[in-house]
């Protein structure tokens, strides 16, 4: 019984609240950047070596991503560490544009598209519209 009342103090002790807040930030900072490259969590996974059930525990903030796994993280998904601090003191959620959320569906759609000469084509149609006048 004193084992208990040890666990529970400890688990429940001053500071943890906040560092379970900032590992769901980190998560969530994590997931928003996989969603927008594409890439599913499995993908994800395999990109940083450990198990769909632990990219999804780091994505959720169950579980803390140790500096050099976070490392890792950052360098599979092209951003800098200091990405997943981001925005951390402040208090106002993030809500996406609807120009970001168009720009997430036409991510996710393209990585879609099965044949690369397709992809390529469509790579070349925005290049064009872009420079449309």
């Amino acid at each position: 019984m004193a084992t208990v009342m040890v666990k529970a103090t400890a688990s429940t002790g001053p500071g943890r609240s906040r560092a379970q807040d900032v590992d769901r930030h980190v998560g969530a900072r994590m997931r928003e950047r996989r969603i927008m490259l594409g890439l599913t969590q499995q993908q994800m996974a395999e990109l940083i070596g450990v198990t769909y059930q632990q990219a999804h525990k780091y994505e959720k903030g169950i579980n803390r991503i140790a500096s050099g796994r976070l490392y890792n993280i950052a360098q599979a998904l092209g951003v800098d560490v200091g990405y997943f601090f981001e925005g951390i003191g402040s208090e106002k959620a993030f809500r996406a544009t609807p120009q970001q959320r168009m720009l997430l569906e036409l991510a996710r759609n393209f990585i879609s598209i099965p044949v690369r000469k397709h992809q390529e084509a469509m790579c070349a149609m925005a290049r064009a519209l872009s420079h449309e006048e």
